[in-house]
């Protein structure tokens, strides 16, 4: 089989890859052996402010531009509904912080996206005496939905393989890789956490850190935008609330804990008064980047080898910019941003 390019792993890094190719007619298949899980466990908000200091995510506007497009492009195509708009609702600890966010929305970068009204809490249940700031242009990916849709269309057109990369069956030559009957002009390494057992890419400084999320079903609750506190709260429909999110940077299992569920729940219930009941909690090993940014770039020794890596919290926003920023790369020479190029660690 002759391909212009093979894609290991189809999380949001993968897909945002693989959605690329599709736009520019490249032919490819993708490997995936389902073991990552900070994709399936992303709460998938998309959100251009940094709510804890009310500053601006870096090329938020830029990012947000390329990813709503990709994700309209997919939802078409494979008949799914994954991109739902919902406000976020900062809540305000005090007086302070609403003259910080009053400020704050001043500021070039954020004036777009902080409204400047002060939202009165009238929920009962909400311990919000100070009430909320609301950021504009915010919204929630269903991942998983994507994930599994995704991968259906793949199956369909016998595009997936799902099985472990096997690093040893690559074969490296000047005209591109083969990997056992697949011949590939480029392979693309967008593996996740997985990438630490990659022989091409283990030395990158990826930071794995473990993420829980909890969902909840409270039907007294009826809130119908983000609320962002000690924890987040994402509305999910049918009384169901997504509540996250923890950060474990020594258990890098995929195995939910009691620990996490206590953490969360204990910052859950200073927020909200009403009853409800644990219906699910999942946990997934994130993979992030001690500067934030990720990990793009082409192999110091073989210019047919690349990884899409290091996404982070913030994955459905800047997975399709970065994706684009790597296509570019490859099929145009042109260079990456410094600062998202795997050569600023070398």
């Amino acid at each position: 089989m002759k391909l212009d390019y093979i894609v290991v792993g189809i999380g949001i890094a993968g897909i945002s890859f693989c959605e690329q190719l599709r736009a520019n007619n490249k032919s490819f298949a993708v490997f995936d052996d389902a073991s990552q899980k900070s994709s399936t466990v992303a709460g998938g908000l998309y959100n251009p402010v940094v709510l804890k200091r009310f500053t601006s995510v870096w090329k938020s506007t830029e990012q947000l531009d390329i990813a709503l497009p990709v994700y309209t492009n997919i939802e078409k195509r494979l008949d799914v509904k994954l991109d739902y708009k919902i406000p976020v609702y900062r809540k305000f600890a005090s007086l302070e912080e609403q003259n910080d966010w009053f400020t704050a929305s001043d500021k070039p970068l954020l004036s777009r996206y902080l409204s400047t009204q002060i939202i009165k809490n009238n929920n009962d249940f909400v311990n919000a005496p100070y009430g909320y700031g609301k950021v504009l242009e915010t919204g929630r990916i269903d991942v998983k939905t994507m994930i599994e849709a995704y991968k259906r269309d793949l199956i369909n057109n016998k595009l997936l393989f799902e099985s472990p990369f096997d690093y040893n069956n690559l074969q490296i030559e000047n005209a591109g890789i083969s990997y056992k009957n697949i011949n590939a002009k480029h392979i693309v390494f967008a593996e996740g956490f997985g990438v630490k057992e990659n022989p091409y890419f283990k030395d990158l400084p990826l930071n794995p850190v473990k993420g829980e999320l909890l969902t909840i079903y409270a039907p007294d609750l009826k809130i119908d935008f983000v609320l962002k506190a000690g924890v987040f709260l994402i509305p999910m429909g049918n009384d169901l609330y997504i509540v996250g999110a923890t950060y474990e940077w020594k258990d890098l299992t995929n195995t939910p804990t009691n620990k996490a569920k206590d953490t969360l729940l204990s910052k859950l219930d200073k927020l909200i008064s009403c009853s409800y009941k644990i219906v699910n909690q999942v946990a997934g090993v994130r993979p992030t980047v001690k500067d934030r940014r990720p990990l793009v770039g082409m192999h110091q020794d073989y210019n047919n080898i690349f990884v899409l890596n290091g996404l982070g919290t913030r994955g459905v926003m800047i997975g399709p910019y970065v994706a684009k920023a790597l296509y570019n790369l490859i099929e145009q020479n042109k260079p990456l941003d410094v600062e998202i190029d795997i050569n600023r660690f070398v």
